[in-house]
C-alpha cells in the first residue's frame, strides 16, 4: 500500500492568537518591517473584521460573497484606498493600478486590444527563445541564487516582448536597482500608517528616489529611440511600439505610456519573476509533485509541443504548480478600497470613508475556505478540481474592472519558463536557504533562495 507523504509546508507567519492586542508602536513597526506579520487568528477564520488604528476604520474582507459585492456587484462605490495610493502612487504615478476615473478608463481602453489573445500569443516564441538562451547559464554552475535568476529572466522577456531588446541600461545594473525600489518605495512607511499629511516627508521614499529615477531614465530613453524609429518609418512588434501607436487612435498621452510601462516593470516583470522563484522552491520542496511536474513536461516535450502559446493548456499540471505557488505567495498580497457612501452586505455596514481591505495573503490561507491552507497541494488546481475553488476565494490577479490586464501573458511565460528550465535541470533546497515571505510591494524571499542545480537531460523542443 502506497502512503502519500505529507504535504511540504513551506515558511510563513504564525497568526497571532485571538485576545493578544499589538500596541499601537508595535502594529506601526511590523507594517513597516513585513505587514504580512500583523494579521491574528480572526484574519484567517472569520468572513469579515471591523477595526479601527488611529482613527482609520477598516474592513477586513474574507468571504467570497462580500468580495464579489465590492470589487464587481458595488464597484462604483469603491476608490482606490488613499493608503494604497500614497504607496503606490510616487512610483507609478497614472499606470493602470494608479489611475483613476476618466484617466484610467482612457488608459484601460487603450492598453486592453495590446493584451488580447491574439497579442499574447505571438510573444510565445520569443519567450521560448528567452527562457532557452537564459537556461545555458545552469550548465557551468552547481548551486544558484534562484530569486535574482528569476528577475534576469524575466527582464530579457520582459525587454524582448515591451521593447524588442532595444532598451536602454544594462540587465545587471536593473536587477540591482529594482531591489533598490522595492526595498524603499515599495514598502509601508510609519508616516502612511498614521495617515500623515502628503506633505510629511517619508523617510523610506527619499532613499528610493535615486532608482525610480533610474527606472525613469531608461523608459524615456527607450521611447524616445523608438519614436525615432516610427518617424523613420522603422516599425517593431512589441507593446511599446503598440502603445506608442495608441497615442493618437486612443487618446492616451505619452507621459501615461511611460507611467504604463513602469506599471509592466514593477506589476509584471517584479510580480512573475516572484511567483516563478516562489513555484521552483516549493517544488524543491515537495519530492513528490516535482516528480509530477517533470513527468508531465518530459511527456509533452517528447511528444511534439507545438506553439509555445499553448502550452499552458497542454501542461496543467505545471500550471497548477504556478497556480499553487501564487496562493501561497500572493504577489500582490493585498486590494485596498475606501467606500464613497453607504453599503451594506447582509448584517454589515460599510460607512462612507472606511477602507475594504482585500487580502490574498490571508484569504488564500482562510482556514474554512481551503483544506490544509498552508501546505503546498497542486491538486488543488488540475482541472478536475478547480470548481471547488469560488472565483473570489482566489484572487493572484484580483477581480472586476481593475482585474490584472496582463494575468494571460504572465500564465503563458510562467509555464514556458518552468517547462524549458525544468525540462534540464532539477533544483534542492541548500541548507543555508531559509526564505523568509517579506511583503515590499510584492512577496519577496528574504534571506534568497539558494539552490542546488543538477543536470537532468538535454531539452527537446
Amino acid at each position: 500500500m502506497n502512503v502519500r507523504p505529507d504535504p511540504f509546508i513551506p515558511p510563513a507567519p504564525v497568526p497571532r492568537s485571538r485576545g493578544a492586542v499589538p500596541s499601537a508602536l508595535e502594529i506601526i513597526r511590523t507594517a513597516y518591517r513585513n505587514p504580512l506579520e500583523l494579521w491574528g487568528e480572526p484574519s484567517y477564520e472569520d468572513r469579515w473584521i471591523k477595526t479601527r488604528f488611529l482613527g482609520m476604520r477598516t474592513v477586513i474582507a474574507n468571504d467570497p460573497g462580500l468580495i464579489r459585492h465590492v470589487l464587481v456587484e458595488n464597484q462604483k462605490n469603491y476608490r482606490m484606498a488613499r493608503v494604497r495610493q500614497a504607496i503606490l502612487r510616487p512610483i507609478l504615478r497614472d499606470g493602470l493600478l494608479t489611475a483613476e476615473g476618466e484617466t484610467w478608463r482612457r488608459s484601460r481602453k487603450a492598453i486592453a486590444p495590446i493584451f488580447t489573445p491574439r497579442h499574447i500569443h505571438g510573444f510565445g516564441e520569443i519567450m521560448l527563445r528567452s527562457c532557452e538562451a537564459f537556461a545555458k547559464r545552469y550548465e557551468a554552475v552547481a548551486e544558484t541564487e534562484l530569486a535574482q535568476d528569476m528577475t534576469l529572466l524575466t527582464y530579457e522577456i520582459l525587454a524582448q516582448t515591451l521593447f524588442t531588446g532595444e532598451i536602454a541600461g544594462d540587465p545587471d545594473a536593473f536587477a540591482n536597482e529594482i531591489e533598490t525600489l522595492f526595498e524603499t518605495m515599495g514598502r509601508v512607511d510609519p508616516m502612511d500608517v498614521i495617515a500623515a499629511p502628503a506633505w510629511v516627508p517619508r523617510i523610506t521614499r527619499i532613499r528610493g528616489r535615486k532608482a525610480m529615477q533610474f527606472f525613469r531614465r531608461i523608459v524615456r530613453e527607450t521611447m524616445d529611440m523608438r519614436l525615432a524609429a516610427l518617424e523613420r518609418g522603422e516599425e517593431r512588434d512589441d507593446f511599446l511600439t503598440l502603445l506608442l501607436k495608441a497615442r493618437g487612435e486612443r487618446g492616451i498621452t505619452t507621459d501615461e505610456i511611460e507611467d504604463n510601462i513602469i506599471t509592466f516593470i514593477g506589476a509584471g516583470h517584479e510580480t512573475t519573476a516572484r511567483a516563478l522563484g516562489w513555484t521552483i522552491y516549493l517544488l524543491a520542496g515537495a519530492p513528490n509533485e516535482r516528480d509530477v511536474v517533470e513527468a508531465e513536461i518530459d511527456a509533452f516535450l517528447d511528444d511534439r509541443p507545438g506553439e509555445p502559446a499553448t502550452w499552458a493548456e497542454k501542461l496543467p499540471k505545471t500550471l497548477s504548480a504556478f497556480e499553487e505557488a501564487l496562493r501561497l505567495y500572493p504577489p500582490a498580497p493585498s486590494i485596498n478600497r475606501e467606500a464613497v457612501e453607504t453599503d451594506r452586505y447582509e448584517d454589515l455596514v460599510i460607512e462612507p470613508g472606511d477602507t475594504l481591505l482585500v487580502m490574498p495573503w490571508t484569504l488564500h490561507r482562510h482556514r474554512a475556505l481551503w483544506d490544509q491552507p498552508d501546505a503546498f497541494k497542486p491538486e488543488r488546481f488540475w482541472p478536475q478540481n478547480r470548481e471547488k475553488i469560488d472565483r473570489y476565494q482566489y484572487l493572484p490577479f484580483g477581480a472586476g474592472p481593475r482585474i490584472c490586464i496582463g494575468a494571460g501573458f504572465a500564465r503563458q511565460e510562467a509555464v514556458i519558463a518552468l517547462a524549458v528550465i525544468l525540462s534540464r535541470f532539477r533544483f534542492d533546497i541548500l541548507p543555508d536557504c531559509n526564505p523568509w515571505p517579506v511583503q515590499k510591494l510584492t512577496t519577496q524571499p528574504q534571506g534568497g533562495l539558494h539552490m542546488k542545480i543538477t543536470r537532468r537531460k538535454e531539452f527537446r523542443c
